[in-house]
């Protein structure tokens, strides 16, 4: 049994997290009505209201109605009713503010993604192609390769695209820079049996790119009976993926006439998507402000039997991990062991939490770079141990709310 942490809160006990809502949220927000001029007035005014609000900590408002989510959030909103934007928990604010910017702009009316502009441009990135070659141009025993595309899905995820902190780092990476690497006895455990393989997703961009080229991978040569790709309901983070992202890459690819290899990629996923034997899966619970022990009964029965899951990106790991500072030597164990099926984290280091380190190794990395925990530079390809998972254990009900956690 471990006792779980207070999560972190936007006021001054996490300096991180209050940066966010004081500062790099209502940067977001501004840049948004910058990249959208065409907008309506209102719209306009709408997000310039949510900004304010932001800055100047008010209370926190509920969303309005007509909204097809308006329960789940009501019900979530309630413990936050009498907090303001910079004294509450930090998950809850930083996804409601995503929440209310969908209001502004009106999405379930109108469709509109405030961050296809910033999308649109890293698709076109010189980079973005380059990485996409690269992945394409794995050679080699198929252990190998496909070692190699779970190592590149971490460093998809240092593009960011809202946080230009950790994009800066790039693709390259130093030999130290994986802090934890367990990718190897997941990849004798996909290529001894075949089965579904999961892949809850982060970012579009780059890093979606690796994830449907694993997915291609993994499909074409029958590792996976099916893949299943969980995506956000709706935008948020700025880069989060959602239905139409992996549609509009896929047309990309198709649109490449010079580039074989796409055109390719592009005609595999197609052909997958037509058979059933890739699935997109878009659910508002992914947009939630819930943690993953309370993984409703709809996503429990899809990933029960799955041979392997990968939970991508910061925001799902904090979602993992309660978004709480744990000591850093917490086996993920400890944290995440009731998910029903082997679960396998590639994350880079873009925020506070982190669990599964070597003893000393956190205390050693204070004493390098004081910032490690939230720039982006590292990562870790860390999950649960497989042992457990041998004869298929049965879903175990954690307690909601803080408290303590008692795992298998």
């Amino acid at each position: 049994m471990v006792q779980i942490p207070e999560p972190i809160r936007t006021d001054s006990s996490t300096p991180f997290a209050q940066r966010t809502i004081r500062e790099r949220l209502p940067a977001i927000l501004r840049e948004t009505r910058e990249l959208n001029p065409d907008y309506p007035p209102q719209v306009h005014d709408a997000v310039q209201h949510l900004h304010d609000d932001l800055v100047g900590d008010a209370p926190i408002r509920l969303i309005e109605t007509p909204a097809p989510d308006y329960d789940d959030w009501r019900v979530a909103w309630l413990p936050f009713r009498e907090s303001t934007w910079q004294h509450c928990q930090w998950f809850f604010a930083e996804v409601y503010t995503y929440r209310l910017l969908m209001e502004a702009v009106r999405w379930w009316e109108s469709g509109r993604d405030p961050f296809a502009p910033k999308k649109a441009e890293e698709y076109a990135s010189a980079a973005h192609w380059s990485l996409l070659a690269r992945a394409l141009d794995t050679e080699g025993p198929q252990e190998e390769r496909l070692a190699t595309l779970l190592e590149l899905l971490v460093w998809g995820n240092r593009i960011d695209l809202s946080y230009a902190v950790a994009s800066a780092h790039g693709s390259e990476i130093d030999a130290d820079d994986l802090l934890v690497d367990e990718r190897a006895v997941y990849v004798e455990h996909l290529l001894r049996e075949s089965g579904e393989v999961h892949v809850i997703a982060d970012n579009a961009g780059s890093e979606l790119t690796m994830d449907l080229v694993l997915a291609a991978m993994l499909l074409e040569e029958n590792i996976a009976t099916r893949v299943v790709l969980h995506l956000k309901q709706h935008p948020t983070f700025v880069s989060d993926a959602i239905v139409a992202d992996v549609l509009n890459f896929i047309e990309l690819l198709r649109g490449r006439i010079q580039d074989r290899d796409a055109q390719r990629l592009g005609a595999q996923l197609e052909t997958q998507l037509e058979r059933g034997r890739l699935r997109l899966a878009p659910d508002a619970w992914w947009n939630s402000s819930h943690f993953l022990y309370a993984l409703p009964p709809r996503l429990q029965i899809l990933f029960a039997n799955a041979r392997l899951t990968l939970i991508k990106g910061d925001a799902n790991y904090r979602r993992m991990v309660y978004d709480t500072v744990w000591p850093a030597e917490t086996p993920l164990q400890a944290v995440a062991g009731h998910f029903p099926c082997p679960l396998l984290a590639p994350r880079t280091l873009k925020s506070d939490p982190v669990v599964g380190l070597p003893p000393g190794l956190a205390q050693r990395l204070d004493g390098i770079d004081a910032d490690w925990r939230v720039n982006g530079k590292r990562a870790v390809l860390q999950g649960l141990p497989l042992e457990r998972f041998m004869l298929k254990p049965a879903w175990v009900s954690v307690r909601s709310g803080r408290g303590t956690l008692q795992v298998p």
